[in-house]
């Protein structure tokens, strides 16, 4: 996002309650993609890229699109619009009223080419010759400035240094260039219109100026066009030239689109049958997501100038991992066919581990390369306690499942586990937990009852993974160790496990990532029993953490809260905000939980299962925290406005894996049985 935008976002949206100024929200509308693009199509069918980390290329900034017909251009706005998904693929219908006429307007990203479609269909209003009107900003490298435009007759492109974006239309196009916003235009009170009136009187501006006004006629008997826009980087002009021009004539019409999505969806996603209720729309986010490297961002960057948060647009080793580790659960019960996208994750894993055994705190997904953070305590001098180590042992976990349930003959993944082991052991303390760190909503410092959960899960998962014997012995020791220590943070006042200790002091509130403790001893109860007390103290916990945390305020929106007393983002709201993370979160805490008594015969499981069945429900389809498109954005207020990243990747995938336990055949507790199994069993 380049400053002019900000800015004029900032102005529009000061003194609204559940908006903060300055930001490119995905909140509305929807998004195309399932290569290394990411494009967000707005409910006024403005398109715009989010597809820097997936790429390296940054694309549109900003567009806008209308018809003119005797003169007037009518800008299609946010207003009268449906908009949908078209059947399983990732195609994105847009239907504007103009006036008494219907114009339908069809986006679908391959690869690194975005194509619009539109077609008209007329009302009594929209007589005669119709045009359409595109603006379209580029911010090629990310820059507003410095940037130049070719205009090669039939294709316009807007160009920095390495970047180069085309745009080219099926029809007949003039263009020309718009300038952006000036100086006292960005400091005036009120937002600069986009697009701004075309006089000027600086003719050499139109060339130096990131955005392209373009007209191009609506041809045939349903008067139609589309408009194609390819971003590149290879420095070959005509070769480019040649694709976007050849791209544009083999996709003029709806059909041809359409069926360009098709094609790509059979491609890139599983058989729609395989999936379950709900399950397409949550495998399309997670595609949406990922870049050609496996690895994915968290959700679409919303705050690129850290205005509000850190950032979202990359890949955290924690949420990618869980996220692998959930589709592979998933894939293992659906048969989704999915092992390209594991073998990848193990891939990128092995290829970004540090030296030291660790993973840093964020990378940049397209290349791995270290991205900017505030947690790579590792790779900076002195004893840093800024390191986040659940991300370490989210991604042993991981690859020790991967070993056991995908290739066990990897060479490289058994290196990188081995080196993540070695990392862990460096992080656990003589007292058996995890040494101080932060955590895993990384606001503060301590020892936290979520990272014991992880480094329990991680050591129980190597144990059982095909790897050398002394490395299975010496995981199967350290989970014990684990395991004897998490009662170190049990608060019996409460009857729940601390959040953290912080030196002498326990912060015994109620926090929905310690709901890990749950799959955490699931996965220990595989190598060895758990007792009656600790699941006695299990079932305290977990009810009291979903109980404490539920929110059900006078609204359309329920579910729990992140933690208690969570003041993120509330504006001006009393109460901490429903989460969809912890409450998929919660859902898959009680499901596992209800299988780990279930094994034991205790008469609490069927409680725990149903209670899962009812959180699951918030998030599924039709629940009162799915967004259009299937979306689960990160955050809701009260009144059910969307807040921060959508989609979010990890309730997505939290979602799919509980509810393909609930749905397998046959008592959950014996359909998962050989996922738990080891694989020489």
């Amino acid at each position: 996002m380049e400053l002019h935008g900000a800015l004029n976002d900032f102005k529009r949206s000061q003194g609204e309650p559940r908006r903060f100024p300055g930001e490119r929200r995905s909140t509305r509308g929807l998004f195309s993609g399932l290569d290394e693009r990411l494009v967000h199509v707005a409910p006024d069918g403005s398109i715009r890229d989010y597809s820097y980390p997936l790429s390296g290329l940054a694309g549109v900034e900003r567009s806008r699109f209308g018809l003119e017909t005797d003169g007037d251009v009518r800008w299609f706005d946010a207003d009268d619009v449906d908009q949908r998904y078209v059947d399983d693929t990732a195609v994105v219908e847009t239907t504007h009223a103009v006036g008494d006429a219907t114009c339908l307007q069809y986006d679908v990203t391959i690869g690194r080419l975005h194509l619009t479609h539109f077609e008209l269909e007329r009302g009594d209003e929209l007589s005669g010759n119709v045009s359409l009107h595109a603006c379209v900003g580029f911010a090629p490298e990310g820059r507003a400035g410095r940037v130049g435009q070719l205009w090669h007759g039939d294709a316009v492109e807007v160009h920095h240094d390495v970047e180069r974006d085309f745009l080219a239309a099926s029809t007949e196009l003039s263009a020309t260039g718009q300038v952006p916003e000036r100086f006292a235009e960005l400091l005036a009170s009120e937002p600069a219109d986009f697009p701004r009136s075309p006089t000027d009187d600086r003719y050499e501006e139109a060339r130096l100026s990131p955005i392209a006004m373009c007209e191009l006629e609506l041809t045939g008997s349903t008067p139609s066009a589309t408009i194609a826009t390819l971003l590149s980087d290879d420095g070959d002009r005509a070769a480019t030239l040649e694709h976007v021009r050849t791209a544009v004539a083999e996709h003029a019409d709806r059909e041809t689109v359409l069926e360009a999505g098709r094609d790509q969806a059979r491609d890139r996603l599983p058989d729609p049958d395989r999936v379950g209720d709900g399950g397409l729309s949550d495998l399309r986010a997670l595609a949406l997501l990922r870049a050609s490297t496996g690895a994915r961002i968290a959700g679409p960057e919303f705050d690129p100038f850290y205005r509000y948060s850190g950032g979202y647009g990359y890949t955290w080793f924690r949420d990618d991992a869980e996220i692998a580790r959930f589709l592979l659960a998933a894939d293992r019960r659906l048969a989704l066919g999915l092992e390209e996208w594991h073998e990848r994750s193990a891939r990128f894993y092995a290829e970004t581990q540090l030296s030291d055994g660790t993973w840093p705190h964020r990378v940049w997904p397209y290349n791995g390369a270290l991205a900017p953070g505030w947690a790579h305590g590792r790779l900076e001098g002195g004893e840093s306690k800024e390191y986040q180590a659940d991300q370490t042992a989210s991604a042993a976990a991981f690859l020790a499942t991967y070993l056991r349930r995908v290739d066990p003959d990897d060479g490289q993944v058994r290196e990188t586990l081995a080196a993540a082991v070695d990392g862990l052991d460096d992080s656990l303390a003589a007292d058996g937990l995890p040494e101080r760190v932060q955590n895993a909503w990384e606001n503060m410092t301590g020892r936290f009852a979520h990272t014991a959960a992880t480094f329990l899960e991680a050591y129980a998962a190597v144990a059982k993974a095909p790897v050398d014997d002394a490395l299975a012995a010496r995981a199967r020791e350290r989970a014990r160790t684990v395991y004897d220590a998490v009662d170190d943070l049990w608060v019996p006042e409460r009857g729940i496990y601390a959040m953290r200790t912080d030196g002498d002091d326990v912060d015994d509130r109620l926090d929905g990532s310690t709901l890990a403790l749950a799959s955490a001893h699931r996965e220990y109860a595989a190598l060895e029993d758990v007792d009656g007390e600790r699941l006695d103290r299990l079932v305290s916990h977990v009810e009291t953490t979903i109980d404490g945390l539920y929110r059900n305020p006078a609204g359309p929106v329920e579910g729990l809260a992140r933690f208690e007393g969570d003041p993120w983002r509330v504006r001006d709201q009393d109460a901490a905000k429903i989460w969809t993370v912890t409450t998929a979160w919660g859902a898959h805490a009680a499901v596992e939980l209800g299988e780990l008594l279930a094994a034991s015969d205790r008469e609490e499981s069927a409680a725990f299962d149903e209670r899962g069945r009812d959180l699951l429900a918030l998030v599924g389809p039709g629940g009162p925290l799915r967004r259009p498109g299937g979306y689960l954005p990160e955050q809701v207020f009260d009144d059910g406005t969307p807040d921060s990243a959508t989609p979010l990747g990890w309730p997505h995938a939290i979602r799919l894996a509980t509810a393909s336990l609930l749905e397998a055949s046959g008592s959950p507790a014996r359909a998962d049985a050989e996922d738990r199994a080891p694989l020489q069993d």
